[in-house]
This record gives structure tokens, C-alpha cells and sequence, in this order.
């Protein structure tokens, strides 16, 4: 008979996952553990035999196995083992919110006999984000990127359907959003304050990224002695903590999966990947489940006492008006930022060999109402793996992206589309989007004020041309929090109006676009939504 010592938070549930055993086996086993949710933390398990298989030969098949396990480096949960249980809290998404969500249960929580579970439309891609993987430079990832993300409705925006979602892909840029832009959020400015050092502490956001390259501190003084006190070395999401006492930090990159890698470690949860949340089940203004849809199109009715969608800012309307939840402002309200590139050239001579990165950031303010960030080509300054092996150059290229504020406007929205379908039934989205009026000031101003900080730096030559104007992958509004039912989707919390239990968590509760780069915004809120959950359901 074989032995199994039980960590902690470990139940006879999650031991049947890791020993590829089966429950209704182990459970006369171990009539100690009746409940098989139980915690069993360093109690001895006892598990069956193994099978017998000396002189067994798998038959001989020109098909594959039904089974393939090399790509499941996290443990999945069948969804026939999901429907049969209620869970506490069940998260659709696990991008930067959904992520968000699950670490700050299990860190507040524990080791409690609370249920979570989470399900992903999209399948396992990448075991962590890109910058992480030896094999991608920024221009190779560019290329997969396209070939695995998918473009909205004829948009410049992009979705990643996958576990881990776009935080797989994005620049790791982590700004907090400025207090000037906050004043009318329904979210106290100490709250904010408090959820974005979490927040910050939680991703590993640092503002030394790019410490000791005098790249970056050269052009930061200049900016700082010609009117630019404000600009900043870039925060970004990377932890620089070195592998000490045999403790790894192998993934410095920061995406929703290291979350994921965490509460492993904390307590159990069970995930299920493929399977497209199809429809919110609700009942006496309360919300009951989720019913998905597997890849085999086989459908299942899971149960939540709270339900957090983290799915996008296109995918939560469509669910939600898919599934009947009433809300005149759902889908409403689409935002994001208005993107001017514009490229600049450097003397080499004013600079030493070893340049370093270049990351700089110039924030929003009141009087300005986009914020610029500074880089050389991202494929050789920003952040490289391998020292370059190329000549030395003459003049250096350094790119600046000013991202405009975005008005909040009612007609900008996604909707149902009356006819067509997907393939799961589920009505496919049709995208309105447009800039105001206001929108091509802020544009306007974006294209003089980068053209003041090429000066601020004392570039040689500046290309006269202005890249194309873009939206930014920053969407964000279509389920904005507020007080007003007529004018918001949740209420300051990211509960939806009049559906107890039902909670967004991830951009599309961000109220207004700002100047910032939205991920640190949607953690530090989706940090306080989980929060409030907590404290609603102990």
C-alpha cells in the first residue's frame, strides 16, 4: 500500500489530480477524511496499489493518444468535476483581473474550506510572458503575436484568447494613474492610493529598471533642466530580485500566470481552459452560475454563490446582454488612448558605448492631458536577452508614443450584433468607435508637446512626419464603475447593478480612459473588488 503526506490546503480532491488516482478509490481508504473538500494538511493518505502492467504493450495506432499531457504545466479541472461542485467564487477570465482576483483570495483567505475555480475561453499558450522566453526578441513575438491574437471588428484592438490573456504580451509598462484624473472616480483617492502600492508590490512595478544605464539618465536631465520636471524612468513590471539562497526568480517579466504559480502554493483551486462561458445564470436578482461550453461543444452549468467576469472590454457586454442582465450603460462608454508616434535622432558621440536601456515616462497632467513614453527601437534598448552584435551605430533612434486622454462618450460602444452568431451560439459584437472633437484637440496637442520634448532632449534631427494615428490597445469603459445605474455598469465595488453576486473585474470598469496605461489601474481594482467579496462572504 502506498503513502501520500498532505501539504498544506491539500484535500482528497486535489491529491486525486496530482496522483492520477480516482476519488470514490481513495475515499474508503481513508475514512479519517470523510469530506473529500476537507483540509488534510500533513495527515498520511493512503493510496491504491499501482496496476499491475509488466509484459502489457500499448496497441499498435496511426492516431494519437486522446490524451496529450505535455502541454499541461498547471493542473486542470475537468468540467464534468466542476459541475458537480458550488463554488464560493468563480472567476471567468485569467488575464490581469481574473489573475488580480484569485491571488488576493487565496492570500486572504488561506487555507479556509472556501471553493474558487476558474474558467478560460482560450487554451494553455505561453508558460509566462514573452520577454521571459530566450527564443523572443520584441520583432519575433510581433509576428507570433499576430498570429495567435485576434483583431476586433475591423479595430486596431487586439484580443489574446488564452490562459494568462494579454498580460502574455504587454510592454510591462506600469504607471499609476495621476490624482488630477481620479477626482471624479467613485473610489476614495486614499483607497486608490492603497490599492495601487498593492498593486505595485504585487506585479514587482519598479522605477529602477533601467538604473545605471546613462542612456536613460542623460536624456531624463535634460528633460528635467528644460520644463519637464515630471518625467520619470519608467515603472515597469519586472522583478530584479537575483536568484538568492537556491530561491529562483526565473520569470523576471511579469504576467497573470506567476498569480496562478502563487496560490498553487497557498491552497487549492481548480481551472478548466477551453471552455467559453457562454451564458450568467441568475435567479431572484442574484446570480446562481455560468453555464460554458467546452471546444467539443458539450455544455455545462457550473454553480457560484459569486460569479467575477475578467473576460475583456469586449467580451463582458457581450456576455452580459447575451445573458439577458438589464443596464442601460452596459457596452457603453468604450474608451481608450489616442497613439502619435514620432522618432528623433542622437549624436553617438554624446553618449558612451554601453548605452543600457532607454525608459523614460512623462505623465499626464492637468494642463496636459497625454502622457509620452520614451524608448529606443524596442528591439535593441528596451530590453534585450543577448548582448547585440552590431556595429556601432552614428545616430541613435529613439521613438517617443504620446497616448491622449479619450473622451467618455455613450455612443462609443460595443453591441449585440441582431443576426449573426458565433459558434457557440453566442451573438457575435459589433464595435462603434469614433474621436470627438475634444479627442482631436488632445491629438493635436499630443503632436506639438512630443515635438518640445525632442528639443527638451537635444536631438539632432527629428523626422518631420508623425506616425499614424492609432487607438491604443488600452480599452477600457464598457462595464465602468459609478453610482448611477444610467450612467455605469457596477457600482463602486465592480458589482453590477441589481445582480447580487455578479462582479467585473478588469479594464472595462476603469470609469475614464485617463493618460496612464491601464493594467496597474485594473489590478489595484480588481485587488479591491476581491476585497470586497471577501469581506461580503465571511
Amino acid at each position: 500500500m502506498r503513502f501520500y503526506i498532505g501539504n498544506n490546503g491539500e484535500t482528497l480532491r486535489s491529491i486525486v489530480r496530482m496522483q492520477n488516482v480516482k476519488l470514490d478509490e481513495l475515499i474508503p481508504l481513508n475514512p479519517h477524511a470523510a469530506d473529500p473538500d476537507a483540509i488534510i494538511s500533513r495527515w498520511p493518505v493512503m493510496l491504491p496499489p499501482l496496476p499491475v502492467t509488466a509484459g502489457y504493450q500499448e496497441p499498435l495506432t496511426s492516431s494519437p493518444r486522446q490524451t496529450d499531457y505535455r502541454n499541461e504545466w498547471i493542473p486542470l479541472t475537468p468540467l464534468e468535476k466542476m459541475e458537480q461542485t458550488e463554488y464560493d467564487v468563480l472567476i471567468v477570465g485569467s488575464g490581469a483581473g481574473g489573475g488580480a482576483v484569485l491571488s488576493r483570495l487565496c492570500q486572504q483567505w488561506g487555507a479556509n474550506d472556501k471553493k474558487i475555480g476558474i474558467v478560460e475561453a482560450g487554451d494553455l499558450l505561453l508558460p509566462t510572458h514573452f520577454y521571459n522566453i530566450p527564443t523572443y526578441t520584441l520583432p519575433r513575438f510581433r509576428v507570433y503575436f499576430d498570429k495567435v491574437s485576434r483583431p476586433v471588428q475591423q479595430t486596431y484592438f487586439r484580443e489574446l484568447i488564452a490562459f494568462g490573456g494579454r498580460t502574455l504580451a504587454w510592454q510591462l509598462v506600469a504607471p499609476r494613474m495621476p490624482l488630477s484624473e481620479t477626482v471624479d472616480w467613485p473610489v476614495p483617492a486614499n483607497e486608490l492610493e492603497f490599492y495601487f502600492s498593492l498593486a505595485e508590490r504585487a506585479m514587482k512595478v519598479t522605477p529602477f529598471y533601467q538604473e545605471g544605464s546613462y542612456y536613460t539618465t542623460l536624456l531624463l536631465n535634460r528633460l528635467h533642466d528644460h520644463a519637464f520636471p515630471e518625467a520619470i524612468p519608467m515603472p515597469i513590471a519586472v522583478d530584479r530580485e537575483p536568484t538568492v539562497f537556491g530561491q529562483l526568480h526565473s520569470s523576471p517579466a511579469f504576467s497573470s500566470i506567476a498569480w496562478f504559480a502563487e496560490a498553487l502554493n497557498l491552497r487549492p483551486y481548480d481551472l478548466a481552459v477551453n471552455s467559453r462561458a457562454v451564458q450568467i445564470l441568475t435567479g431572484q436578482e442574484k446570480v446562481s452560475g455560468v453555464r460554458v461550453i467546452s471546444t467539443d461543444k458539450k455544455s455545462y452549468e457550473i454553480k457560484a454563490k459569486t460569479v467575477v467576469l475578467s473576460t475583456s472590454t469586449f467580451e463582458n457586454p457581450r456576455l452580459l446582454l447575451a445573458s439577458g442582465i438589464p443596464g442601460r450603460a452596459i457596452g457603453h462608454y468604450l474608451t481608450t488612448h489616442s497613439l502619435r508616434g514620432l522618432t528623433g535622432y542622437f549624436d553617438r558621440q554624446q553618449f558612451p558605448e554601453v548605452l543600457g536601456a532607454l525608459g523614460i515616462l512623462v505623465p499626464g497632467t492637468e494642463n496636459r492631458p497625454y502622457q509620452v513614453m520614451i524608448g529606443g527601437p524596442p528591439e535593441e534598448y528596451n530590453a534585450y536577452q543577448q548582448y547585440l552584435i552590431k556595429p556601432l551605430q552614428e545616430k541613435l533612434r529613439v521613438v517617443a508614443g504620446a497616448f491622449g486622454m479619450v473622451e467618455s462618450r455613450f455612443e462609443n460602444r460595443v453591441e449585440l450584433d441582431p443576426f449573426e452568431r458565433d459558434e457557440y451560439g453566442v451573438p457575435v459584437i459589433r464595435v462603434h468607435f469614433s474621436y470627438s472633437e475634444k479627442d482631436h484637440t488632445v491629438i493635436r496637442q499630443m503632436e506639438q508637446g512630443v515635438r518640445q520634448l525632442f528639443a527638451a532632449m537635444q536631438a539632432t534631427t527629428v523626422e518631420e512626419e508623425i506616425g499614424p494615428l492609432l487607438e491604443a490597445i488600452h480599452d477600457a469603459g464598457t462595464c465602468r464603475m459609478g453610482i448611477d445605474p444610467d450612467t455605469s455598469v457596477t457600482d463602486p465595488y465592480g458589482e453590477v447593478h441589481g445582480v447580487s453576486g455578479l462582479y467585473v473585474a478588469d479594464n472595462s470598469v476603469i470609469p475614464s480612459s485617463g493618460t496612464a496605461n491601464p493594467t496597474l489601474t485594473t489590478v489595484a481594482l480588481s485587488m479591491r473588488t476581491a476585497d470586497y467579496i471577501i469581506k461580503k462572504l465571511n
